[in-house]
């Protein structure tokens, strides 16, 4: 038996390198926010939106949250859950009404307008009592 030997062919790969990929960056294609001067900016708009409806809401006729000229509230008081009194006054008038579920009763004209009362006024620092003494007087109370 002859062997007939084939001479060697040696095979030439010529491989291409490829770049390498780029890495996949999450969320690139995402739109952006609008940032902090964006979000400044939509704040801004808002308030001057509250600001501006509350001038035109003071403008507009019968709107508003102001008192009727002439008619003012002198004194209140609670009297029940859903009942109470007041002392309303009306030009150079004043009435004791009965306010409850039932609806609103004049009790009572008033011969003489009620005393003025001056405002509650807000302690101020100089005015203010001593804690120290405070908690004192109100430790012994206890004991």
């Amino acid at each position: 038996m002859a062997s007939t030997t084939a001479p060697a062919r040696a095979v030439e790969t010529t491989a291409s390198v490829a770049p390498p990929a780029k890495p996949i960056v999450i969320g690139a294609h995402a739109p952006q926010g609008p940032g902090l001067g964006g979000a400044f900016l939509a704040l801004v708009l808002v308030l001057g939106l509250i600001v501006g409806l509350g001038w035109l809401l003071k403008r507009l006729p019968g709107g508003g949250f102001r008192q009727a000229d002439g008619l003012r509230i002198v004194a209140s008081i609670p009297l029940g859950g859903k009942e109470r009194a007041a002392v309303v006054q009306v030009g150079g008038e004043q009435l004791l009404l009965g306010i409850g579920a039932g609806g609103v009763r004049t009790l009572h004209v008033l011969p003489q307008p009620l005393p003025e009362t001056s405002p509650a006024q807000m302690p101020t620092l100089k005015n203010l009592p001593d804690f120290k003494q405070l908690l004192a007087q109100r430790l012994r109370k206890d004991t």
